[in-house]
């Protein structure tokens, strides 16, 4: 039952991701969109939804039973992802976007591994420094600023999210196995830059 729960909820983290990509994919300005695009982080992290790059960071914390629980948000998370383009491809909205998110995924299909797994370390630091600021900094405005600002950046600095990707690859229908080897180095790392500042903080035993 329990695993049931965490699938749902992964599903649901992935189909709020993707509503954050349409809405960036809607946008003119980048700014505008990156800003609109974190009302999918912040939908994850009030209702404490399984996003795979929000929860890879507190492995360091945890025992090897997380494994299993990460696992299960990795593929929730792409149904969900999945599911929303899948809807926005077969609604009047797609065509306004068809060939933007098109130019999107080509640019990061053409890129080589190692450049996508430098860019998915930065985006990974980026995602626990927004998860963990909404969980420890609670009645500060911090707390929502920090869920904000890091989703900015990642996107104006081009860096590389593996479950935002998920979606604009599954609505630009570029996926192949080139593409899904992509996906799995995007996965590689933004767990390792996910997990840089808690293993800092474990070693240190700052936390």
């Amino acid at each position: 039952m329990e695993k049931g729960r965490q699938f749902v909820s992964a599903v649901l983290a992935g189909m709020m991701i993707g509503m954050g990509g349409t809405v960036y994919l809607a946008q003119t300005n980048s700014v505008v969109g990156s800003f609109l695009f974190a009302v999918g982080l912040f939908t994850v992290v009030v209702f404490q939804l399984h996003l795979f790059t929000g929860k890879i960071g507190y492995l360091p914390f945890q025992n090897l039973t997380y494994l299993t629980e990460l696992l299960i948000t990795w593929i929730g998370n792409l149904v969900g992802t999945f599911l929303t383009a899948t809807m926005v491809r077969n609604s009047r909205i797609y065509e306004g976007m068809a060939e933007r998110v098109e130019q999107i995924a080509a640019v990061k299909l053409n890129d080589d591994f190692l450049s996508i797994f430098l860019l998915a370390i930065f985006c990974g630091m980026l995602m626990f420094i927004a998860v963990d600021c909404f969980k420890t900094q609670k009645g500060s405005t911090l707390q929502f600023i920090g869920v904000f600002v890091p989703v900015m950046v990642f996107i104006l600095s081009g860096f590389e999210h593996v479950i935002a990707n998920m979606f604009y690859f599954s609505l630009s229908a570029s996926w192949s196995g080139h593409c899904f080897a992509s996906v799995l180095v995007m996965t590689l790392g933004n767990s390792i830059g996910g997990m840089l500042i808690p293993l800092y903080l474990k070693y240190f035993k700052l936390r």
